[in-house]
């Protein structure tokens, strides 16, 4: 797949509607839509590095959209038809983090009934995204120092070294530099992997972009909850008028919330957005009903919120609730919820 320049400007409108009918995911595209400076120089980057095979460490906030840009360097190189395999670094607990990454052998740990491979191992041929690299406790950095510079590695409890042939893409929220100095990164992993990098500017920085992502999910999240409603002129202005600390992520999150209280037709006004953004998105039918009904009618809507947050996806969704997966299966039928159809979010 050959990327273009020309493919990130010339694709804007029609990519602005992408899922306005279909209700299938946003591309990754979508979260480097805007025109300042800053997102040029990214797409120019990404033209650059996509088709190599070199080290990349995108920095940024929380929620700037470093994953979207993993995703996009990789479908746009030689390996777009291999495995993308992404690790979050920070959400895995720090004793299983080896073993995630490079798998373990029989035996080699209590409750190790059989060897299991890593996500190293599953992304041969393919990319290895790790994000929030700046996680890794020492023991780790030490054998992905090695990885990086023999492309080999052991699992737990084994003897052989396996070698592998993998692109790797890094993120980070923090500043591994600092983080040097600090005694908590590895100073000669720091310049294995800092090969090229990448910055993605929080979305107060880049405000004047808000209207174009805000139409991008505002036409996936209706289409998924099946709402024929617009985002009215005063609400976009009423989004660009906030400073986003949650970056592109939290206008995500808040244009779903705004898809689950708007009317099923009509307009979303600056009034809804500001009730979004308040964390008083109360639903006005609850006024003068019972109790019971009142509490299912805001269930339903968190339910349903947190669906649309997650793109359909019920294990992410349930753990926001504090529900398994089990449990959110349930409410869903008790609720009545449009589960809607999977999806991968954006940012």
């Amino acid at each position: 797949m050959h990327l273009s320049s020309a493919s990130f400007h010339g694709n804007l409108p029609r990519a602005v509607g992408y899922g306005a009918s279909s209700g299938v995911k946003l591309p990754p595209e979508d979260v480097i839509f805007g025109h300042t400076s800053a997102l040029a120089t990214i797409r120019e980057r990404i033209l650059r590095v996509a088709p190599t095979d070199i080290p990349m460490v995108i920095t940024g906030e929380s929620g700037t959209g470093k994953d979207a840009i993993a995703h996009l360097i990789h479908n746009h190189s030689a390996m777009a038809s291999k495995a993308f395999v992404q690790v979050n670094c920070a959400a895995i607990p720090a004793s299983l983090i080896e073993s995630e990454l490079f798998g373990y052998e029989k035996g080699s740990f209590t409750g190790a009934v059989g060897s299991k491979p890593g996500r190293v191992e599953l992304a041969n041929g393919g990319t290895l995204f790790l994000d929030e690299i700046g996680e890794l406790d020492p023991g780790v950095q030490a054998k992905l120092l090695q990885l990086l510079q023999d492309g080999e590695f052991s699992r737990i409890g084994g003897q052989e070294d396996r070698k592998v042939n993998v692109r790797f893409i890094f993120a980070t929220n923090r500043d591994l530099e600092e983080e040097i100095l600090a005694g908590n990164f590895r100073e000669d992993l720091y310049y294995r992997i800092n090969v090229a990098n990448l910055h993605m500017p929080p979305l107060r920085e880049r405000l004047e972009d808000v209207p174009l992502l805000a139409q991008a999910f505002w036409r996936q999240v209706t289409a998924e909850v099946k709402k024929r409603v617009l985002l009215g002129p005063d609400a976009i202005i009423a989004l660009c008028r906030h400073s986003w600390p949650g970056n592109v992520r939290e206008l995500q999150n808040a244009i779903a919330a705004l898809a689950v209280i708007a009317p099923s037709r009509g307009r979303v006004t600056a009034r809804h957005v500001q009730q979004v953004l308040a964390g008083d998105a109360v639903p006005p039918e609850t006024a003068g009903v019972s109790l019971d009904v009142a509490r299912r009618s805001l269930e339903r809507r968190l339910v349903a919120a947190a669906l649309v947050r997650h793109a359909g996806r019920r294990a992410e969704a349930a753990r926001e609730l504090g529900l398994s997966r089990q449990g959110l299966i349930k409410a869903i039928k008790r609720l009545g919820v449009d589960a809607g159809p999977d999806a991968r979010g954006v940012a």
